[in-house]
């Protein structure tokens, strides 16, 4: 009884890696060699107690800063959490571009990103988005692309690797992946509702002043 417990508690964690790991295979890219794309997809890391973003999060931008530079996308799409006043990542992610050289008006904001799940999601239901890469550390890009494709979503990866300096965090998160993968799969068998809305145009709008 102990031993099939074990199993079926083994077949519970690693199914699902397995399923994110298959799934993913030749869409985790690097700048370098990804594929053009309209829309890039940058998902929300945290924010500093200043309210800038995090290093994780910086490193996401700089990839995203990296694509539009190099016309492999022409629409930055970023998606974080702003459920509560005095935390706004998707505003700080916009900031943070712009600063930087990418023009505001490619730039767009979604500021209900609350989980890779949920921004996926809302990139196909309230931004009209078919095609995009999505932007995360390369640990956590497997199961971000295997979100966006399951939800329908013709989605490749593009990662971050510049957060390994920081050793202990990247290699919690690369354990805690295996875990949030079972959430992935029940996400997307329960087909759930995020934060939704009326749809925008603001995708679109943006590409067609490009």
């Amino acid at each position: 009884m102990l031993a099939a417990l074990v199993i079926v508690a083994l077949a519970i964690v690693l199914g699902p890696w397995v399923w994110v790991s298959a799934a993913s295979r030749g869409h985790v890219h690097t700048v370098g060699s990804a594929p053009e794309a309209p829309v890039a997809l940058v998902l929300g890391a945290g924010l500093n107690p200043d309210g800038t973003p995090s290093p994780f999060l910086a490193g996401r931008l700089e990839v995203a800063r990296q694509l539009h530079a190099s016309e492999q996308v022409r629409v930055l799409l970023v998606s974080g959490d702003n459920r509560v006043v005095n935390y706004d990542e998707p505003t700080a992610m916009r900031d943070w571009l712009v600063e930087r050289g990418v023009p505001a008006s490619d730039v767009v904001l979604d500021f209900a990103g609350r989980d890779t799940y949920d921004s996926c999601v809302r990139a196909k239901r309230i931004f009209g988005v078919d095609r995009l890469l999505v932007v995360s550390q390369g640990y956590h890009l497997p199961r971000a692309v295997t979100t966006c494709r399951a939800v329908g979503l013709d989605a490749d990866g593009v990662g971050d690797w510049t957060a390994k300096r920081y050793a202990g965090v990247w290699e919690s998160g690369e354990r805690r992946e295996k875990l949030a993968a079972v959430k992935a799969v029940i996400d997307v068998m329960t087909g759930r509702d995020p934060v939704l809305g009326e749809p925008e145009t603001s995708v679109q709008d943006a590409l067609a002043g490009g």
